[in-house]
């Protein structure tokens, strides 16, 4: 059953104020990120051109490697198998169709990326969770990264996720 797209009314002030505080870039998770490519020597960008004209607007576009990294927070793109992702028990029909929705929008666009020929990586924000986690991903980038000829890379299937059926 698909939901109709309807604006979320705030019930309360105080839950509208919340929500106000919700960053779109410069995250916590992205920066992260961003400092462990760069510490790792990689260079990227994240206001170019590239990150405006691509689709989906990627976080981090490393043109050399011809990657793109989303930075996903796994509570508004859905992460499946997350303990950090699960559905409102208020305006239930609302969230799944709001949720699922950016899940869908997020394969679209890794598929639109594919198609150009790019790399596409997904660094979740449960990845940084803690100590163990970001040596996890330290690691992980480390070896999305070591290719000598960066050029002959193979593009990846998108993010293991599927979408809810409408």
């Amino acid at each position: 059953m698909s939901i109709p797209y309807q604006a979320d009314t705030p019930v309360d002030p105080h839950r509208s104020w919340m929500m106000s505080r919700v960053k779109g870039k410069n995250t916590k998770p992205e920066i992260a990120v961003r400092s462990m490519l760069h510490g790792m020597g990689l260079r990227f960008t994240v206001n170019g051109p590239l990150n405006r004209t691509l689709p989906g607007k990627p976080d981090i576009v490393l043109p050399k490697y011809h990657t793109v990294v989303f930075v996903h927070g796994c509570f508004w793109h859905a992460h499946p198998g997350c303990k950090d992702f699960r559905i409102p028990k208020t305006r239930r029909e609302w969230w799944e169709s709001k949720l699922y929705g950016n899940r869908k929008r997020d394969l679209k666009h890794q598929a639109d990326l594919l198609e150009r020929g790019w790399t596409v990586r997904v660094v979740w924000t449960c990845q940084l969770r803690n100590q163990v986690a970001i040596r996890e991903l330290a690691a992980t980038l480390k070896d999305w990264f070591s290719d000598p000829e960066p050029e002959l890379r193979v593009a990846e299937t998108p993010a293991p996720y599927s979408v809810n059926p409408d």
